[in-house]
């Protein structure tokens, strides 16, 4: 491949690449144009669309409910997370809580 060559493929490219901009930017503006009629339409609010994340305190996620329950101290594990030393490396069918 000679110098020739090589420039002219990254006129190419940097064509392409602009085209491709153009193409993206009108796609945006379509979709966008979409949306407001469609907002517009059913008389939708942001909050309709982008419902608030529920916010929950650190540790306060609900960990899942008990898998599997020690016979001896009745303590539980939900199968989440590092195992406790009471089921660690046994046939963990038998702790199942059914």
């Amino acid at each position: 491949m000679n110098d020739v060559d090589l420039k002219q493929l990254l006129q190419a490219r940097e064509e392409l690449d602009r085209k491709i901009a153009e193409a993206r930017k009108q796609a945006k503006a379509d979709a966008i144009a979409r949306v407001r009629a469609i907002v517009a339409e059913f008389d939708l609010t942001a909050r309709d669309v982008f419902p608030a994340a529920t916010r929950t305190r650190k540790g306060a996620a609900n960990p899942g409910e008990p898998k599997y329950r020690d016979p001896v101290s009745g303590k539980v594990w939900t199968g989440r997370g590092k195992p406790p030393n009471w089921i660690q490396g046994k046939d963990r069918s038998q702790f199942l809580i059914r």
